[in-house]
């Protein structure tokens, strides 16, 4: 590009128009234009001189300039390969040698160039075209001007070109068709006119002075009883509908639409009536119908292009198009006899309104349609609502088959094509109602809104309109009979209206305006609660139309607004509400039919459709927590596991299909059916898994081994997310794996196996099914981006209830040797493969050590976030020891007594683990060393150790460990409330209020003696309050002597020390205060004992005492400044209270109050920890 000079320009402008006169004619015989391009495309094959063009060869020897010298190295390289023993024919290195080409960096900036330069030279030649052509038009106006006295009408033979009539077709030459038009000249003369005009280009026409009467006599002509002469006029105007742009086609379209208008609003033409239908064989109707489809043709093409032209163009099309449809007929007499308006030829060529979707999807015409609306033609929406209201009272009036109709022969010997007037008006209706639905969605077109009816006092509303589509799907029938048994789903009106109503749905504020009230809610919901009542819904309500509600109510409650108002209703605050609110209609309906207590759909095929559809909205509710909360006292993870245990049943019952057997189609369909029911079944319960209280609920009902088996293999599949879903089955994963069953059942499914394959063939082997032509590159990233997706499902997976069951008490494997192609299956072999690398045998066994081990590092360094699975591990595997053996053997000596240690990804990589997990707090109570080396002459400044203590270094020094600070003013007056003994429920909602304002305006203020006090008198003033105490009192007389030889397990015993280490840190905890947390931990375990119950489990979490280490005995011990008698007595206090078993998370371990009561239940299962200090 940089070299390309004038001289180039047009020495390669030379070259390509002696390209295009040489194949001039083989373009131009190409009937289009894709014909033309594949000509191009296969010159080579097809001319014997394209070798010889001189195009080609600049081609060639710019390929060759640019490209030449990697060709024949590439060509060169395989050569050798070949000397070597590898054998490849030609057209094997050809493929090689051109893919290599193409993929490499020089030919796609040759490409570029290449292209740049050709861009340049074709838009300079098409300027150069354009000005020829201006120039020429300029020479044909001055030789127009200068003939425009003159007639030119012989001098024209029919051979000659588009490009010649455009000089001679003139004012002259259209007056002389004008002439032979006239309906008074023979037949003969006036087809020769018309043949002459469909023949000339239509812009010269259009073009012309006399095109306005021209136009004039063709609307006159539309209107000829001679068919062959109207078809041919008809023919004209779809051509320049073809041909011309939009100005052009604007004046036909508006002239065709004028035409229509004045052929209805005539009393001389004979339209039909109501009463007579519409036979479309009828040769009057069929020429109609023609010109009614043209239009609409067009319609739905000019928004494809109308936006590249002036708006008074679109203004224009769209006016005459609504005066048209405006065109109404005298209304006095009855209203069979009615005529047919232009409206209900619309309807039958567009039913569901194709042109008024596309002419509002746009702003630009849009706003055109909806203000002309409002203005002028708003008796269009008027007629629509005014159709969809007539329908709604003919169904509630009529019987569905009396509603339908069929469509009845015109004649005795054959059947023709008839629509009755019954039909027409349901043809009317639908298309009415796409229109309305189409306009709701716009926020202009919902202010159109209230319509004012003939004959009814009040004016139609927005939400009236919808209550009046609700109904719709009740009342109307589910299969109206069309024109062909095709299409009978797609204009069923309940069928129609759940697509609006969905569409409607998704737009959120849209939804707001129109869905989301309680009269709209009440309308969906009435015929249900009819239902549960035993009356009578609705005449013709079906299972069909009970699923299209399901549908609309799973997209109101998949988003938030709409959740909030099944729940609660549109007057939240309000006491006063009476009637259920909708997600309380919902489960109460859902329950009866899981539990088939409603008999009117029994035996029903489609009443496991009707099950599955409303089990779908409750799904929505109770996958949130607000929602379970409203639908717990309903039980439906009961009833739903009842249906799914009742179905898994039948299909085991389902007989093998034998060959040949007439019943194998039906059998098959069956099977089928009851799969995907039991499918639904599983995944609404799994479902129940996207809280911690549903989490609970599943695993009651014993079938959480199922849904986690089911997930597995949804999980495998990759499906996509529902819009309506809130979030995937990885979400689901992680919240299964948050406790110990669900831990087990997703190791049981064979979910961790797969997962932990996944990874190490991502990690070490690779696909087997992949032949290696070349080596992998070598990842740059601490974890490679093909192993992110394993990684974090791993984190997601290794929650510590899930580690605990998945390693507790198993020892490593600790092989002598390892096979390159074993492949760790659980979370004990990652570990010991990829964590705990303390052997050369774990070492050898990878073929990417450095990689593998920095997975393995990074891995562990996330799950130890967790301090118990920090000390479990620790417990089990010595992981720091581990680590510093590593660091030690990881160094350089330097001298006989001085040792260097090697910075290397791995070392920087274990040091950050090892200042990780052997200290513990924010980050301004510890510094971590990054894991990224600095520039300059100092990479990592950071000390490196392999023993203990840790340099000073890694500790902050901007930490306050001054345990007893200045009182404030403020908190004297909180602490002196505790001495006042007013109401007492008034002063404890006083004294939080204070608080909360302290936290927030002074949170540094309150020292630690004064937390003391406050915890100390608030807690004792509520558990002396009977109605705040849920736990009763129990008697504890066991002294230090008594518990002195009781021992801790091991992790109890590690958390200790990591706990005394912090309390040391802060300058709040003395020596001898490992001993009293000791004691501590023993009372509350011994005080913890007599309330629990003695449960027979294999999960490891329940067989003895609670598992991890008690955080919140441990953090309550450093804010006591290690008093361990005031912690144990604040302890007992504080365990009468609710609020201990969401805080102390041993205080429900196995605990008899759970049996006692379900209320907390979920607590001991589905609560995460909460460690009142900072997590590492």
């Amino acid at each position: 590009m940089a070299h390309f000079s004038g001289e180039g320009e047009v020495m390669l402008q030379a070259m390509l128009r002696q390209l295009f006169q040489s194949v001039k004619e083989k373009i131009t015989g190409a009937p289009s234009l894709e014909c033309a391009e594949e000509i191009l495309l296969h010159l080579e094959e097809t001319d014997e001189n394209f070798h010889n063009y001189e195009f080609v060869k600049y081609l060639r020897q710019y390929i060759c300039n640019t490209l030449g010298s990697m060709i024949e190295d590439e060509i060169e390289k395989w050569t050798s390969d070949q000397n070597q023993g590898e054998e490849f024919g030609h057209d094997t290195v050809v493929q090689h040698v051109t893919k290599r080409t193409q993929e490499s960096k020089e030919y796609k900036e040759m490409m570029h160039s290449l292209k740049n330069i050709m861009m340049i030279v074709v838009e300079s030649m098409i300027n150069k075209f354009e000005e020829d052509e201006m120039r020429s038009q300029e020479r044909q106006k001055k030789i127009q001007k200068e003939k425009s006295n003159s007639y030119c009408t012989d001098n024209c033979s029919d051979s000659d070109s588009s490009f010649n009539q455009s000089y001679k077709f003139c004012q002259g030459k259209l007056q002389l068709i004008l002439d032979q038009l006239d309906p008074g000249q023979p037949k003969e003369v006036r087809y020769e006119g018309l043949q002459t005009l469909c023949s000339a280009p239509p812009s010269d026409v259009l073009n012309c002075e006399n095109w306005t009467t021209l136009c004039e006599k063709l609307t006159v002509y539309l209107s000829d009883p001679d068919p062959v002469f109207s078809d041919r006029i008809l023919k004209f105007y779809a051509q320049t509908f073809t041909l011309s742009p939009l100005h052009m086609t604007k004046e036909i379209y508006k002239s065709l639409a004028k035409y229509l208008e004045l052929h209805f609003i005539s009393r001389e033409n004979h339209i039909p009536t109501l009463s007579t239908g519409i036979d479309i064989t009828n040769p009057n109707v069929i020429h109609l119908l023609k010109k009614v489809r043209l239009l609409n043709e067009y319609q739905k093409e000019a928004p494809s292009f109308w936006i590249r032209h002036p708006e008074k163009y679109m203004e224009e099309i769209v006016e005459s198009t609504l005066s048209l449809l405006s065109v109404k007929h005298d209304q006095s007499h009855l209203v069979s006899q009615k005529i047919l308006d232009p409206i209900y030829f619309l309807a039958l060529v567009d039913t569901k309104a194709v042109w008024f979707k596309k002419w509002m999807h746009a702003y630009y015409s849009r706003t055109a349609v909806l203000r002309l609306i409002e203005k002028k033609y708003k008796s269009l929406i008027t007629t629509a609502v005014q159709q969809c209201v007539q329908y709604f009272e003919l169904c509630k009036t009529m019987k569905a088959d009396e509603v339908l109709g069929h469509s009845k022969p015109c004649g005795n010997k054959q059947k023709t094509f008839y629509y009755s007037g019954q039909e027409l008006q349901y043809i009317y209706f639908i298309h009415s109602l796409c229109l309305l639905g189409r306009l709701l969605i716009y926020t202009q077109g919902r202010k159109l809104f209230p319509i004012k009816l003939k004959n009814k006092k009040d004016s139609v509303s927005l939400t009236d309109l919808l209550v009046l589509f609700t109904q719709l799907i009740y009342y109307s029938p589910s299969c109206p009979k069309m024109t062909s048994p095709g299409h009978l789903e797609n204009y069923s009106p309940a069928s129609m209206v759940t697509e609006i109503l969905c569409i409607l749905c998704d737009q959120k504020e849209c939804a707001i305006e129109c869905l989301y009230n309680n009269t709209v809610i009440e309308a969906l919901l009435q015929p249900i609660h009819n239902l549960m009542k035993g009356t009578k819904a609705a005449p013709n309500c079906s299972e069909t139309a009970l699923i299209h509600v399901a549908d609309i109510l799973t997209r109101i409650a998949s988003v938030e607004e709409g959740l909030i108002l099944l729940l609660y209703g549109e007057n939240m605050s309000s006491s006063e509400e009476k009637s259920p609110t909708g997600a309380h209609i919902i489960a109460q309906f859902s329950k009866k039919v899981l539990d088939e207590d409603i008999s009117i759909f029994s035996g029903s095929e489609m009443f496991p459709a009707v099950k599955g559809a409303f089990t779908s909205v409750c799904r929505q509710i109770y996958g949130t927590c607000e929602g379970l909360q409203v639908l717990i006292p309903y039980s439906l993870h009961e009833s739903i596991a009842k249906a799914w245990k009742k179905t898994s049943l039948l299909s085991e019952r389902i007989p093998t299909p034998v060959q040949g057997s007439d019943s194998v189609s039906s059998i098959s369909q069956e099977s089928q059916n009851i799969m995907a029911w039991e499918e639904n079944l599983l995944d609404d319960l799994l479902n129940f898994a996207a809280t911690p209280k549903g989490l609970q609920l599943l695993q009651r009902t014993g079938a959480i081994n199922e849904c986690v088996t089911f997930m597995f293999n949804q999980y495998a599949k990759e499906l996509q997310v529902s819009r309506h879903k809130k979030f995937g089955y990885g979400v689901l994963v992680t919240q299964v794996a948050s406790t110990a069953a669900g831990a087990i059942a997703l190791q049981s499914s064979g979910f961790i196996n797969a997962l932990l394959t996944e990874l190490w063939a991502n990690l070490e082997c690779g696909r087997d099914d992949v032949r290696v032509t070349h080596p992998k590159s070598t990842p740059v990233d601490p974890i490679d981006q093909s192993c992110q997706k394993s990684f974090l499902a791993l984190v997601n997976l290794l929650s510590y209830p899930a580690v605990y069951e998945l390693v507790g008490n198993q020892g490593l494997p600790n092989k002598e040797e390892y096979s390159l192609r074993e492949v760790p299956t659980s979370v004990t072999d990652i570990i010991d493969r990829l964590i705990i690398l303390n052997s050369e045998a774990k070492i050898r066994s990878l073929f990417n050590y450095e990689q593998s081990h920095i997975f393995g590092l990074r891995l562990l360094s996330v799950v130890c976030c967790d301090l118990d699975t920090l000390l479990l591990l620790e417990a089990q595997y010595q992981v720091s020891e581990m680590l510093l053996n590593a660091q030690e053997e990881n160094t350089l000596e330097t001298s006989d007594s001085h040792r260097d240690f090697i910075i290397d990804s791995l070392s920087v990589e274990r040091n950050h683990v090892l200042v990780r997990i052997n200290l513990i707090g924010g980050p301004m109570e510890r510094i971590l060393p990054p894991r990224m080396l600095e520039k300059g002459g100092d990479p990592y400044p950071w000390p490196m150790f392999s023993s203990y203590p840790l340099p000073n270094c890694y500790l902050s020094d901007s930490v306050t460990r001054n345990a007893y600070l200045k009182q404030d003013n403020d908190l004297g007056k909180l602490l002196l409330r505790f001495k006042m003994s007013d109401k007492q429920s008034e002063w404890i909602e006083h004294c939080r209020r204070q608080f909360c304002k302290m936290m927030k305006a002074k949170p540094d203020i309150i020292s630690g003696g004064a937390l003391v006090e406050l915890l100390e008198k608030f807690v004792l003033h509520l558990s002396e309050s009977p109605s705040e105490c849920y736990f009763p009192s129990v008697e504890y007389t066991a002294t230090d002597a008594n518990v002195k030889n009781e021992s801790l397990s091991s992790v109890q015993q590690l958390g200790v020390k990591m706990t005394v280490r912090y309390g040391k840190f802060l300058n709040l905890l003395r020596d001898g205060a490992e001993n009293d947390l000791t004691l501590v931990l023993k009372h509350c375990e011994r005080f913890l004992k007599q309330q629990q119950a003695s449960v027979k489990s294999s999960l490891l979490c329940l067989q003895g005492s609670y598992t991890g280490h008690d955080w919140f005995v441990s953090s309550l011990f450093i804010i006591m400044l290690g008093d361990k008698d005031k912690t144990f007595r604040f302890l007992q206090q504080f365990s009468r209270l609710l609020t201990s078993a969401f805080l102390w998370l041993p205080r429900l371990h196995i605990s008899s109050i759970i049996h006692k009561s379900r209320r907390i239940l979920a607590l001991s299962l589905g609560i995460h920890y909460v460690i009142m200090f900072y997590f590492l």
